[in-house]
């Protein structure tokens, strides 16, 4: 049976222009790369992101599509995007998993592993 798969990647950068450190808002945009790692067509369907700050105060985002798209990947295709999110401290992370389906109704996640939220000059 062909076997579903998809690999994703990301890169952060600070926002400075969304953000208010004096006020405890510190924004980020993230950019994801979905890579169909597998050997049969699946479209991403929704995902599921769970962001925690340096205090642990952790926040759950769902929703339907990304971006508002929901890209249908064949074997060796890619999509990539990019998006933001804001936290309480200068440091966090963010982990998530994109529920995705094949062309034949056969459903499956795909993790996105945790990665980190931080200014590169806050790091000691």
């Amino acid at each position: 049976m062909a076997k579903p798969e998809f690999t994703c990647s990301v890169s952060v950068r600070p926002l400075p222009e969304q953000a208010d450190p004096e006020q405890g808002v510190h924004a980020y945009a993230y950019t994801i790369q979905i890579v169909n790692t597998g050997d049969i067509t699946a479209q991403l369907i929704a995902r599921h992101w769970v962001i925690t700050d340096a205090r642990g105060h952790v926040e759950e985002v769902r929703g339907l599509a990304v971006v508002g798209q929901q890209p249908l990947l064949k074997p060796g295709e890619r999509f990539e995007y990019t998006s933001w999110t804001r936290i309480h401290t200068p440091q966090g992370s963010m982990r998530g998993t994109f529920f995705c389906m094949t062309e034949d109704a056969r459903p499956f996640d795909a993790a996105v592993p945790e990665f980190s939220l931080s200014v590169p000059s806050t790091l000691h």
